[in-house]
């Protein structure tokens, strides 16, 4: 079996945002879950910025930016939800994201359901070069 693209990183962030659900639960605001992940990411000694602002482009013109919950690792976006349950929709959202900073790998954390859940996302559009190509 091979190894998962950052399958450390993505490791170690999945293991703090479960100690957040295991300590907080379920029914806060996503900005609570994210200000306790921030803290127990800094804990267990993880860089990583915080709403990290990038820059979309669209025909190599800047038409917006958007921030990321955080950025981990210079390599792995991760976004936050607190929602009931995940849907499809936000999985799409998730892969636009990384398609439109060109970055590989993302994670996906809903703290809402009452047990965490998680997706890993994948940019099978990804293109070689700086990271991320939009900043």
């Amino acid at each position: 079996m091979s190894e998962l693209k950052y399958g450390s990183i993505t490791e170690r962030v999945i293991g703090c945002a479960m100690k957040v659900h295991a300590a907080l639960g379920n029914g806060f605001q996503e900005v609570i879950y994210q200000r306790a992940l921030a803290i127990e990411l800094s804990y267990a000694r993880v860089e990583f910025e915080r709403e990290f602002s990038m820059k979309i482009y669209y025909r190599n013109e800047e038409i917006g930016e958007r921030r990321a919950d955080f950025f981990v690792d210079k390599k792995v976006m991760v976004e936050l939800k607190a929602l009931t349950a995940l849907e499809n929709v936000h999985l799409a959202q998730g892969k636009n994201y990384l398609e439109a900073y060109n970055l590989e790998v993302g994670l996906l954390i809903n703290f809402g359901a009452t047990s965490l859940q998680f997706k890993r996302l994948e940019n099978f559009k990804y293109k070689p070069g700086p990271y991320p190509q939009n900043l």
